[in-house]
């Protein structure tokens, strides 16, 4: 009878021990859970995008706790809570509830009052396009390119929205990699810009730009959606939520609404979406060729990205008079990265010139990079859906 009670014990006891993490752990679930500790202490210690890296990096050590499959338990598991949110991901949900908040949040008067800064947003749009040139070179295929090549646009529910629907086997990696190199910006970014400009054109005064009136800023919104979307109709769902929270915000007779989506419905998707992408890198699914070939081509477009931002005010200004010169610093600021970019441009033109306010004037082609790489994407999807 006592062997017979023993035997149920141990054989229990086995059981639970299989179950545990303990027993289920692989050397790769050890180095992600590294990974996600490591985008937590920058985020808290070095305050780079806390917001966006503090829920990433919890989901990453969410999704690489070690596990018995068939228990309901992980993202990839049909049925489980975390599978379940993560459909607003995969289904491309949230990114557009981003881009309402975004809206809502922007206001595009520097851009309406120098509609030519809409040039050098578009000019940073030449990472996107170098990457997918460059990740076809090297074997992915066009479909796998295009969600790869969204990473320059520097703007995470977009990468997100377009790579659910041309390759959902890469996004968690796509995904990841868009915010982590958008957290790296203020590394990235700088050296870059230094190396493009010289000093003289470093502490250029641009002239303070014209007051827009609420007309304007009323029209902005609906004369923007009618000449994006008839032209690169598959970005409806980015740039629609884009200029319908922005009309919240410049009607004025929507307040509560523009603050609705501009705060709380923001910051609750953007939690859920960081989460879902965290716990979206098991071990098994992230930890691959492919995943570093990512990593790199995301660089890559950052980089080419900046070099082109930079690069294009330098060559418009050859045709601009003394007066009107662009600072080229600005240049930075077409990535979609909004407001770092912009910045960032302030910052560094402060270090050599500390009268010279660029913020104002960055703002320019950082919102006109917001319109451009959901643009991009749409026209992306359109050749490759």
């Amino acid at each position: 009878m006592l062997a017979s009670i023993f035997d149920i014990i141990s054989s229990n006891l086995t059981q639970f021990w299989h179950f545990t993490g303990f027993y289920n752990c692989d050397y790769t679930n050890l180095i992600m859970i590294c990974f996600g500790l490591l985008f937590i202490y920058l985020a808290i210690k070095h305050d780079f995008e806390p917001m966006l890296l503090v829920p990433i990096g919890f989901g990453i050590l969410v999704g690489n706790i070690p596990f018995q499959p068939g228990n309901e338990i992980g993202v990839y598991e049909e049925g489980s809570v975390l599978n379940i949110l993560y459909q607003g991901v995969v289904k491309g949900w949230y990114p557009p509830l981003i881009f309402l908040g975004i809206g809502a949040m922007t206001d595009f008067g520097a851009l309406i009052a120098n509609p030519k800064l809409m040039l050098v947003g578009a000019s940073a749009q030449f990472g996107i396009f170098g990457a997918y040139m460059v990740a076809l070179a090297i074997g992915f295929m066009p479909d796998q390119a295009g969600a790869i090549a969204i990473i320059g646009g520097a703007d995470g529910p977009t990468a997100i929205f377009l790579s659910g629907k041309l390759a959902p086997n890469l996004l968690g990696a796509i995904a990841v990699c868009a915010y982590s190199y958008m957290a790296l910006v203020p590394v990235i970014q700088p050296p870059i810009m230094r190396l493009c400009t010289t000093k003289k054109e470093r502490v250029i005064h641009m002239k303070p730009a014209r007051k827009v009136t609420k007309n304007e800023k009323i029209l902005f919104p609906i004369v923007g959606l009618l000449l994006t979307c008839f032209f690169v109709p598959s970005g409806l769902p980015l740039l629609g939520m884009l200029f319908f929270g922005n009309l919240l915000r410049e009607s004025g007779v929507t307040t509560r609404l523009a603050k609705t989506a501009s705060n709380a419905m923001t910051d609750i998707v953007t939690m859920i979406l960081g989460l879902t992408v965290g716990t979206s890198t098991q071990a098994s699914q992230f930890l691959t060729l492919s995943t570093v070939k990512i990593f790199f081509l995301g660089a890559m477009a950052f980089i080419i990205a900046t070099f082109a931002g930079v690069l294009f005010v330098k060559f418009f200004n050859l045709f601009l008079s003394k007066d009107n010169k662009l600072n080229p610093l600005i240049g930075n600021a077409g990535v979609s990265a909004v407001p770092m970019a912009a910045r960032i441009s302030n910052d560094v033109g402060l270090k050599y010139d500390p009268r010279n306010y660029l913020l104002m004037h960055a703002m320019g082609p950082n919102v006109a990079g917001v319109i451009g790489s959901a643009v991009a994407a749409g026209v992306l999807l359109g050749f490759l859906g």
